[in-house]
């Protein structure tokens, strides 16, 4: 099994927990990548890519969740593609 997909899985079924609290407001998040150094890298979808309350959002639920949950990741990132 390669070692990053387990990580990614693990990382996308924790996603899943805060996932309906996004889509509750019309919005999602997409995972883009982890990077070997521990970041993960996020994409705002929907409405959370113009909420002004996203940056919150992505420390206070999602890194926190994610971090907890898969103790790999270090730091969560939103990135724009």
């Amino acid at each position: 099994m390669d070692f990053r997909g387990g990580i990614e899985a693990r990382i996308e079924q924790s996603l899943d927990s805060t996932r309906p609290y996004l889509h509750a407001d019309g919005g999602d998040v997409k995972l883009i990548r982890f990077r070997p150094e521990g970041v993960l890298e996020l994409q705002w979808i929907g409405t959370c890519a113009v909420c002004p309350m996203s940056q919150l959002t992505l420390r206070a639920g999602i890194e926190r969740a994610v971090m907890h949950d898969v103790p790999e990741v270090r730091r969560v990132e939103a990135v724009t593609l």
